[in-house]
């Protein structure tokens, strides 16, 4: 099992439904930016609607893996649909045209290289997220897959959304956008079956409730922050179907794990801790800003290049709000900051690097440098484990399967 691209999806997916006519079905739900489709696979004829969302970052393809999985699953075992009296939908890819920007790493399995991981790294800007439409008064338009995603939801109207994510690396965690009795000491005890630390109290969803270890969950009175620098959370698509009823659960399945980020114990000096990991994140960004003196990236590798200097300048803002809000917490809470000051500064120069390999190669072997250094530190540091890809689909499906039933009550 491994990580599959935008056409894998697609091939395995009709090879899918084409083994299993009657139970499963595939239709295009609209287009990407690019003109790609984005195909959404159904299982399943039953009244309830779950949907489940995969490759909203395109520097997450696990989510596409877990869909396939799970539709192999449900096609195999149709019994469980049945129980449930559910339709079962997946959006395989919501971003296609990232996916393809970022498409090329595929792990050799037993033992990937962190470096190599990089080699092929791509995120985009927050604006060309689609999970996050605009917020009101932004002055643009949704994105064509934002779109089509709140019309699916409006469509569906489904008892539960599921949306999949895949951090290189950490702990996994689990947000809610309401409580699920029973549901968190389930995926606890799904992540210690496959091996998976448990993030103690992710950096994620500031205003979200946090119920220690790996849960965060939306407070009932909240509307979203907007103090979330990745996007805007009260606009996301996870929030707009709390309209119809719908519960999203968002599921982080790391591709290493770094054991410190579940150590449950007080951190004995807050403060000193989040003046070294803001140090830590504005001297390497500095560092990057200085290499920066000339080359304009290829106009197809252009967004690579926006979406690294974009996080350059987040930065200083990031480590204010965690000079001022991070007063207290786990040394597990402070090893996922120390992980986020060291994964911001080498996702830019990763991309960085992409982009002005052609026009500015000198500078692009700077940042080569720079990458192997900053991974080099942080194996050194926190002596990180790659997950098998099959036990990061395994945590998805469990945790998918074990909330629907729950949701079907």
């Amino acid at each position: 099992m491994g990580y599959r691209g935008v056409d894998e999806l697609e091939r395995r997916a009709r090879a899918l439904v084409a083994a299993a006519p009657g139970v499963l079905q595939l239709r295009a739900v609209g287009e990407s930016r690019g003109g790609r489709p984005l195909w959404l696979l159904s299982a399943g004829h039953g009244e309830r609607q779950i949907l489940t969302v995969a490759g909203a970052h395109a520097n997450e393809p696990v989510g596409g893996a877990s869909a396939l999985r799970l539709a192999r699953l449900l096609a195999h075992r149709p019994e469980y649909l049945e129980a449930l009296g559910c339709t079962w939908h997946l959006l395989l890819c919501l971003d296609p045209d990232g996916a393809r920007l970022a498409h090329g790493w595929q792990p050799e399995e037993p033992a990937p290289s962190l470096e190599e991981c990089h080699r092929h790294f791509y995120r985009p800007a927050f604006a060309c997220q689609p999970e996050s439409p605009p917020a009101p008064g932004a002055g643009r338009q949704p994105l064509p897959e934002s779109a089509a995603l709140v019309r699916l939801l409006d469509e569906l109207r489904p008892v539960a959304q599921f949306t999949l994510h895949g951090i290189e690396f950490g702990g996994a965690f689990m947000m809610q956008s309401r409580r699920v009795s029973g549901a968190a000491r389930t995926f606890r005890e799904a992540a210690g079956l496959l091996r998976i630390p448990l993030d103690d109290h992710p950096c994620d969803g500031p205003d979200w409730h946090c119920d220690p270890p790996g849960v965060l969950r939306l407070p009932e009175e909240s509307t979203g922050s907007e103090r979330d620098p990745s996007g805007f959370v009260a606009e996301s698509t996870w929030l707009y179907p709390r309209r119809y009823g719908t519960l999203t659960v968002l599921v982080e399945a790391p591709a290493w794990a770094a054991p410190a980020v579940s150590d449950p114990r007080p951190a004995p000096d807050p403060e000193r801790e989040v003046a070294r990991v803001g140090e830590l994140l504005l001297s390497r960004t500095r560092e990057i800003a200085e290499l920066l003196q000339d080359g304009v990236p290829d106009e197809e590798l252009l967004p690579l290049d926006t979406a690294a200097r974009e996080l350059l300048g987040v930065a200083p803002s990031l480590a204010a709000t965690w000079a001022v809000e991070e007063r207290s917490g786990s040394r597990g809470h402070f090893a996922t900051l120390g992980l986020a000051a060291r994964r911001l500064p080498l996702r830019a120069a990763a991309m960085l690097r992409r982009a002005l390999a052609g026009t500015a190669p000198g500078t692009a072997c700077a940042l080569t440098e720079l990458v192997h250094e900053w991974c080099r530190e942080l194996e050194k540091t926190y002596e990180p484990r790659w997950i098998p890809v099959s036990a990061q689909t395994g945590l998805h499906v469990r945790t998918m399967l074990d909330v629907a039933r729950r949701v079907r009550g």
